[in-house]
């Protein structure tokens, strides 16, 4: 089995909200995890618990309806690639895309944009500079070329991972801003560099030593649609929290560069299969807040946020949505938590990793306590709350606390 020094795999691409692979070896220890058993993270994201169960030799699944956190989960837990040829691949592609590059004018550029369908309407403006964005449309238009391929996958990933983190002007807190703008970027260089990364870790393992990993593009609240019955033994997972993030702006880069997504009928269509945690989240055929009508312990924080609105004069639009935000986002996980139920193995172990919020003028969520009682509402038992870390949250100058609700399923 491979050594886990942390970054193999890992590193291939991160996400900035995400939580740490240690963290994930601890509940697979902490829940006696072994080669029979099958560990699901409905909320996959950037695969941090899939690419852990592999590297342990556990058979895991993962959801996500986010179709770029899809395409780099599912890239990073598949294996089966040869990775001398990946390299010689993409030093091909590199030679042709630096030629292209210097011996084409705007306009080339330009009809380049509209073959791929690219509109940089969607993206953050002085996101990224038009040095390096040619450079990019360059390397996609080359590497579309193999999408039938084996190698597609991690041209690709390789290619989103230094867009953002080497091409873009973007800085993340983790909502994403611009920072100083960079006329020019070795964009090819680091793809290439990144490629070989990516092999150097496809080297160290034999494929045929690990279990499968499966992702599935789709809506956590109704993952009984898309798992088997009592199929799951565990659950390790992250979910978003009600923090005014826009999870689809965080990787809109990706999304709109790479291809994932052409228009806002696009972006509107991954929202409509995300968990409300943000006021750019509210659909208008979203019913998820009649999941938590019942529940005292929200009601009481709703109003709280409605009673400081009141008291503040604060009566924009998104203001005036922060009551509904919250209801939509506990009603949302309780629907999430009452999905799951008949995918659980009886004696299924869990572990939610959640941090309490002030979002929403200063008042204090406590996630994981409310996401305890709505398990407990479910028939789910509550083993425990464990402390994981303290964040600083930017925007509202506080301290606040994550932790890891673990639950447990007896049928």
């Amino acid at each position: 089995m491979l050594v886990n020094n942390g970054s193999a795999f890992h590193g291939w691409h991160r996400f900035v909200l995400s939580f740490s692979p240690a963290l994930v070896k601890h509940y697979i220890d902490y829940f006696g995890l072994n080669k029979s058993s099958v560990l699901l993270d409905p909320f996959c994201g950037m695969g941090t618990t899939l690419v852990e169960a592999k590297m342990n030799g556990i058979t895991a699944i993962g959801l996500d309806a986010n179709p770029f956190a899809c395409f780099v989960s599912s890239t990073k837990v598949d294996w089966d690639v040869n990775p001398d040829e990946l390299c010689k691949i993409a030093n091909e592609i590199a030679s042709e895309s630096e030629i292209l590059y210097k011996n084409k004018d705007e306009s080339f550029f330009n009809n380049l944009k509209y073959k791929l369908d690219i509109s940089e309407d969607l993206i953050l403006k002085k996101s990224i500079s038009y040095a390096p964005f040619c450079k990019i449309l360059v390397l996609v238009d080359i590497i579309k070329r193999f999408e039938e391929s084996k190698f597609y996958k991690n041209l690709l990933l390789a290619l989103a991972n230094i867009t953002v983190h080497i091409a873009s002007n973007l800085k993340f807190c983790p909502e994403p801003s611009v920072k100083e703008i960079k006329a020019d970027a070795p964009v090819i260089k680091a793809w290439l560099m990144k490629i070989y990364e990516m092999a150097r870790d496809l080297r160290s393992v034999d494929p045929r030593a690990y279990p499968e990993a499966k992702v599935h593009l789709g809506d956590a609240r109704r993952a009984d649609a898309l798992l088997s019955p009592q199929s799951i033994d565990a659950v390790i997972t992250s979910p978003p929290y009600p923090n005014e993030k826009d999870y689809t702006r965080i990787t809109r880069l990706e999304l709109v560069l790479l291809g994932f997504v052409k228009n806002n009928g696009d972006i509107r269509k991954i929202k409509e299969n995300l968990i409300c945690s943000s006021t750019r989240n509210v659909q208008r055929e979203d019913d998820d807040e009649q999941w938590a009508d019942k529940i005292e312990i929200i009601e009481e924080i709703v109003d709280e946020i409605e009673y400081r609105r009141l008291a503040l004069g604060k009566d924009s639009g998104f203001e005036k949505l922060y009551g509904t935000v919250t209801r939509r986002y506990f009603g949302g996980m309780a629907r999430h938590l009452a999905a799951l139920r008949p995918t659980l193995r009886p004696g299924a172990q869990l572990a939610y990793v959640v941090g309490d919020q002030c979002s929403y003028l200063r008042v204090t969520i406590q996630t994981g306590r409310l996401l305890a009682e709505i398990a407990r509402g479910l028939g789910y038992d509550l083993v425990r709350i464990d402390p994981y870390r303290t964040r600083f949250a930017s925007k509202t100058r506080a301290e606040l606390r994550e932790e890891v609700v673990v639950l447990r399923w007896n049928g």
